[in-house]
């Protein structure tokens, strides 16, 4: 019923992909109502683990509970059918029925309701995602936001327990992406049911979710608040899905335990830099993560600055894409470094020009493999 408090999603499932022996899926995940990103690369086991919660594909062993009610568990063969685990899964393709007006389409799913409240309920939900002014319409005669937010509302208007959704925004703009988000978080106000979004891309984590689970290679490899994870990714592959634009190789050359840090020499470089204090040794090898925004450019030796990372280099080459001027500096190794068009003009930004990096210690990520 409306206003219900939903449960939480409990997910600890295993599973085989015959068409990729090397893969297996592997999760133990709670999901709380509101919205929740699952992230990843490509191949991390993102869609298979939601057909797994709808049901769409079978675990090999494991548990799907949503509060008490039990939809799958192998050790005691429950294996509820998808129709009836009353989840609504929408997908990047979205599937609407083209010979059907949007209110044909969202009304779809309630054909065994009362007349009167069937159409209450359609009126609601199109009210909800402000398309009431397109009921009479059919998809091809609306835009590309307007389809996602018809998709949405004939998912929900059947008051799901869970909505799994797989980048179904992929495609529209930030701002797009936002504003039905937005009404997809007001209508959750009075259903709070769990949310779990799919998608691959940061700038999705950082914008919609609440929280957030990482997938990787079928594990998850974090999760939590979204800042706090994608502020310090844990292996290689998750800091390029996160767009940390520099990996380096290093040496471990010596530690210091009161100070916190430790100095890591680059590749096979003289370039030595000051990281956080991991689990290392001398003369071990790590792996340091650096987000190209992170780092700051002087046109000359900076001064007075808390920042511990200072390095001489040459501008390699630059770019500019959109409001992005990207600028690899060689310094001993290759930095790539994020800076906006104003401050490439007032520095006099140009290749063979010498510049400053400067890097603070905790902008420096060790991650593992």
């Amino acid at each position: 019923m409306a206003g219900e408090v939903s449960a939480v999603l409990q997910v600890h499932v295993a599973r085989r992909n015959a068409g990729v022996p090397s893969f297996q899926l592997d999760v133990a995940v709670e999901v709380l109502p509101g919205i929740t990103i699952l992230f990843g690369p490509s191949g991390a086991g993102k869609s298979t683990l939601l057909d797994c919660i709808a049901g769409l594909l079978c675990p090999d062993a494991g548990r799907i509970k949503i509060g008490e009610d039990t939809l799958f568990d192998s050790q005691n063969h429950i294996d509820i059918s998808p129709q009836r685990r009353r989840m609504a899964y929408v997908f990047q393709s979205l599937a609407l029925f083209p010979h059907m007006t949007v209110k044909q389409n969202v009304g779809y799913g309630l054909a065994n309701l009362p007349e009167n409240e069937r159409l209450s309920r359609i009126d609601e939900i199109l009210r909800a995602f402000h398309v009431e002014s397109l009921s009479g319409r059919r998809p091809l005669e609306i835009s590309g936001g307007e389809k996602q937010r018809v998709a949405l509302a004939r998912s929900l208007v059947t008051l799901p327990r869970v909505l799994l959704l797989d980048e179904p925004l992929s495609g529209l703009d930030a701002e797009l992406k936002s504003l039905i988000v937005a009404d997809l978080r007001a209508w959750n106000v009075k259903q709070k049911i769990p949310i779990v979004y799919v998608t691959h891309t940061r700038e999705e984590v950082e914008a919609l979710g609440e929280r957030v689970i990482v997938l990787d290679q079928g594990r998850v490899v974090s999760q939590g608040y979204p800042h706090a994870v994608l502020g310090a990714p844990r292996n290689r592959k998750l800091a390029q899905a996160l767009g940390f634009e520099n990996l380096f190789g290093g040496t471990v050359l010596d530690l210091s335990q009161v100070d916190g840090v430790m100095r890591v020499r680059l590749e096979e470089s003289a370039t030595e830099i000051e990281v956080p204090l991991g689990y290392a040794a001398p003369n071990d090898r790590v792996k340091i993560a650096i987000r190209a925004g992170d780092i700051l450019l002087a046109d000359q030796r900076p001064q007075g600055l808390s920042a511990r990372n200072v390095l001489k280099g040459k501008i390699a080459a630059l770019e500019q894409r959109g409001t992005t001027v990207i600028v690899r500096v060689e310094a001993g190794v290759t930095f790539t470094v994020h800076v906006t068009p104003s401050a490439a003009r007032s520095l006099g930004l140009a290749a063979g020009k010498p510049v400053w990096i400067v890097l603070k210690t905790h902008s420096c990520h060790l991650v593992g493999e």
